[in-house]
């Protein structure tokens, strides 16, 4: 059984990935590039998600901060989910649904990136920072499962992930944000 659920596993990795690669690079290079132009015009890039998005979110902020793979100037990224005294004070004070838009509204800047993840593409709270972000200006990117849902389109670059299964899709999601910090570290080198 245990040999088995293993092969079932990869497997719908394996084909999740290939659908992902078969849709085409045009979206992920998309993001890539609204996110070199943002750093390179002096911006920033904020992440924001739940649960498993809120690590991938603070992931990908490390890796462009510190490094990827390799050397080159540290980069302007932030997790809206690290703060755990603002995250709590927002949810306490006005809602869950707004702990990361009022994170946006107080530190965001028309030339910044908003980064917005969720595999259900139904996170209120990633919808209205999407919101937040493009009432400044700010450029908008999506990471999404299932049909993308109203996060999707929240975004102006929306990258879908078209599974049903939240770890299949976090797997695909976590390869396409390494791919996204190769491209932009590559821009910096």
């Amino acid at each position: 059984m245990t040999a088995e659920l293993f092969q079932v596993a990869l497997e719908e990795n394996i084909a999740l990935h290939r659908r992902v690669k078969d849709s085409g690079a045009e979206r992920v290079v998309e993001a890539a590039s609204t996110i070199v132009e943002a750093l390179r015009g002096g911006g920033k890039l904020m992440v924001f998600g739940n649960g498993g998005s809120a690590a991938d979110a603070q992931h990908i902020a490390a890796e462009l901060v510190g490094r990827f793979q390799r050397e080159r100037p540290a980069l302007a990224a932030m997790a809206l989910t690290t703060d755990t005294s603002v995250l709590t004070s927002i949810a306490n004070d006005y809602a869950f649904d707004r702990v990361f838009a009022r994170q946006i509204e107080a530190l965001g800047r028309s030339g910044d990136v908003a980064l917005g993840i969720s595999t259900s593409g139904d996170s209120p709270n990633v919808v209205a920072a999407l919101e937040a972000a493009r009432a400044l200006s700010m450029r908008t990117i999506a990471l999404t499962g299932r049909d993308g849902g109203s996060v999707g389109r929240a975004a102006a670059i929306h990258v879908n992930v078209p599974g049903q299964d939240t770890a299949r899709v976090q797997e695909v999601h976590r390869t396409l944000l390494h791919v996204i910090c190769d491209l932009v570290e590559r821009a910096f080198e």
